[in-house]
């Protein structure tokens, strides 16, 4: 279906506004899945602080071309975009969807920090921890020494008062 100029400005407008605010962009390759499961998704990725924007393609290669370094990839098919100024949120929900509909959508590429990423790239980024978690194995690795310490001189003082 055709759409208007002043319809295609909107888009480009929208689009710009994602390549400036967001830190990561995902190009999510969809089709088949259902109204409801669409919208179960969008609604997900809303409390996530992930936004959720379908465009043409054309439209996306004109608004993003020369914009990030690095090639972009190639779209085929229904693509759509995921977008946050969390660096890692957009991938990792999209990589859980992706396990959730298997056959009906999965990441074919996107942005992350300015620089194009493949598909292989941003399914690993997207399998970085949340930031609570990576916080919580720096302590542990910091604690780990001072535990082993500790036990350690537990153990010569129950012995010294045997």
């Amino acid at each position: 279906m055709a759409i208007t100029k002043e319809k295609k400005q909107d888009i480009l407008a929208k689009l710009d506004g994602v390549k400036s605010d967001s830190d990561s962009i995902v190009f999510v390759k969809f089709n088949g899945m259902t109204g409801n499961d669409i919208t179960a998704m969008r609604a997900k990725l809303r409390e996530e602080g992930v936004g959720y924007f379908v465009a043409k393609k054309t439209l996306m290669k004109r608004a993003f071309d020369g914009v990030f370094s690095g090639e972009m990839p190639a779209l085929e098919g229904e693509i759509a975009l995921a977008y946050s100024e969390d660096a890692i949120a957009p991938a990792q929900n999209i990589k859980e969807f992706a396990g959730k509909y298997k056959d009906n959508i999965s990441i074919v590429g996107g942005v992350f920090q300015g620089v194009y990423k493949d598909a292989i790239e941003m399914t690993e980024i997207a399998s970085i921890p949340p930031l609570p978690v990576l916080r919580g194995m720096f302590v542990n690795v910091i604690n780990s020494p001072i535990q082993g310490l500790v036990l350690g001189l537990n153990a010569i003082a129950e012995k010294k008062s045997a």
